[in-house]
């Protein structure tokens, strides 16, 4: 019943990569924002990244360089290249979606993805 739904996370060791997607249905149309957050326990939910309907790209600063943030538009779908991990990238990733259903424009998350950086 989920609208948006990430995959691919996983255990990783430094300087590994992993790969992340992210589905939103095909309900939500008119998408303004996809994009990733993440949040480590103990700690608030941070932006990772996002990119909007216009491509333009926002990055965290700690990732800059490390991460890619994509998407297919047609497929209602992000995904986000993780490259040369470190251990403070472990945290549960969540999918955002910000668009339309029907003629509401609202927030979408999805239920998260555990990434986890261990040597």
């Amino acid at each position: 019943q989920e609208q948006v739904v990430e995959s691919g996370g996983g255990l990783a060791q430094p300087g590994e990569s992993l790969s992340l997607s992210c589905v939103a249905s095909a309900g939500i149309y008119n998408i303004d924002v996809m994009g990733w957050y993440r949040q480590a326990p103990g700690k608030q939910r941070e932006l990772v990244a996002t990119i909007t309907n216009d491509d333009e790209i926002n990055y965290l600063h700690r990732v800059k360089g490390r991460f890619t943030i994509s998407r297919d538009s047609a497929k209602n779908t992000v995904f986000l290249q993780m490259r040369s991990l470190k251990l403070e990238d472990t945290a549960v990733y969540y999918c955002y979606v910000l668009g339309y259903e029907g003629t509401w424009h609202r927030d979408y998350w999805g239920q998260g993805t555990q990434v986890t950086v261990s040597s």
